[in-house]
């Protein structure tokens, strides 16, 4: 089944989205989008959760993950549990790139202190992937696990908006890492390795750090440059996963 961008007026879509709860936000992207739907991950700290969902409606469903080839091992790991626990089709996304012909080309894009660097890595390494792999797979929406207490520019997202050229639906927007710690724990869902060690949230190795008292969440990412590494936001090379 084939929706068009035209046959969905958000306006009356949201209203429906927040009177539901997150897995009937995820069943509705299933029933109103069919062969069109899939799910994004990054196997972070907080992915379990909307990969639980999908497991429990169709596990058909297509997971893109963007493997930036910069994740840290534990995430290598902790995604291989996860899709043997789950069993889920994950389809992996990567650059057309590899790490070191790009850094050969650009340096080493994240420690030159630039935002425009780094908007270039995101780029080359996550925004162009994954609207490829969405290309391949016919994605005419997709769901993520971004919620709106994560960062500025996800505090005024909806729960069904466009970005770039197909509808992003959000069925954990309102939840608190207090709704994703609960849930997981009531569903007997594995933490990532990095959460005891004090990550409340991870990316790449080389741009991700744990809360250290003076900083939490999103602003341990990218050097403090950005909160944002493009995924979300509605243009290329701007602000992710």
């Amino acid at each position: 089944m084939t929706i068009s961008m035209a046959a969905i007026d958000p306006q009356h879509a949201c209203p429906e989205l927040e009177q539901l709860d997150a897995l009937g936000r995820m069943r509705w992207g299933l029933e109103t989008f069919g062969d069109g739907f899939a799910l994004t991950t990054s196997f972070g700290i907080q992915a379990a959760v909307s990969l639980h969902l999908i497991s429990r409606l169709d596990r058909s469903v297509p997971v893109i993950w963007v493997d930036t080839g910069y994740l840290p091992p534990e995430t290598y790991t902790y995604a291989a549990a996860l899709m043997e626990q789950l069993g889920l089709q994950v389809h992996v996304a990567q650059a057309t790139v590899s790490p070191a012909r790009m850094e050969a080309l650009h340096g080493r894009l994240w420690e030159t202190g630039r935002v425009e660097d780094l908007e270039l890595y995101h780029r080359i390494r996550k925004v162009e992937p994954l609207d490829r792999a969405m290309q391949d797979l016919s994605v005419t929406c997709w769901a993520s696990g971004v919620r709106g207490r994560q960062t500025d520019h996800r505090r005024a997202m909806q729960p069904l908006e466009q970005v770039r050229g197909r509808w992003a639906l959000r069925p954990l927007l309102d939840w608190s890492s207090k709704d994703v710690f609960y849930y997981m724990q009531e569903h007997d869902l594995p933490q990532h390795p990095l959460f005891a060690l004090g990550y409340s949230t991870v990316g790449d190795w080389h741009s991700s750090g744990p809360d250290d008292g003076t900083s939490s969440g999103r602003s341990t990412r990218f050097g403090g440059l950005k909160q944002e590494c493009g995924i979300h936001l509605p243009g290329l090379g701007g602000e992710g996963i």
